[in-house]
């Protein structure tokens, strides 16, 4: 399919804030018409979401605190993808620190794009699987509680309002899918 219609050119363009985790790009843009825009967006190094799963299919879950919604949520591990680092090894050592859980088998699930409108961030799903308990070992500053759930408890939260983390709705998506044998 040709989308070249659909495109925006970008003509100019300056880094707006630079902090510690998140960079803001403004950029001028020219749109398919001809006319002149600008784009405001976050620049994010990528992250990864693990979905770990027992071999009674139940799985492993994080309480966590997030300041922007000054509220705690219910999440699947994740974490930020360091510079130069593959995204399964991103995914077993987050899983590792956040958890203390190490797994011995790992399957990449899908990429998603979280906020497509104002963000370049991208999280790679990974299954892991033949989870083993070890020491958790957070990072400074990093609070957490692991707590383990059935997939139709998680289900369920979803659906009360209980969940809305977008990452930990769609792994719940795709673990029911995939512990039903409808997806492999």
């Amino acid at each position: 399919m040709d989308d070249r219609h659909l495109e925006e050119t970008k003509i100019e363009g300056r880094i707006a804030f630079s902090g510690s985790f998140l960079q803001v790009q403004s950029d001028i843009v020219r749109l398919p018409d001809g006319k002149i825009s600008s784009r405001e967006y976050i620049r994010h190094p990528g992250a990864v979401v693990i979905l770990p799963l027992f071999d009674d299919n139940s799985v492993l879950l994080e309480r966590q605190f997030r300041y922007p919604l000054n509220r705690v949520f219910i999440e699947f591990p994740a974490g930020k993808i360091d510079p130069n680092e593959d995204s399964l090894a991103t995914a077993q050592r987050e899983l590792r620190e956040e958890t203390g859980y190490t797994a011995t088998d790992w399957t990449f699930v899908c990429t998603i794009h979280n906020a497509i409108a104002y963000s370049d961030e991208y999280l790679d799903i990974f299954v892991a699987r033949g989870l083993q308990a070890g020491i958790q070992k957070l990072d400074d500053g990093e609070f957490l509680d692991t707590f383990s759930a059935s997939v139709s408890d998680l289900l369920a939260w979803i659906r009360e309002g209980k969940v809305t983390d977008v990452k930990t709705v769609i792994g719940a998506f795709w673990l029911d899918k995939i512990c039903t044998g409808q997806w492999v």
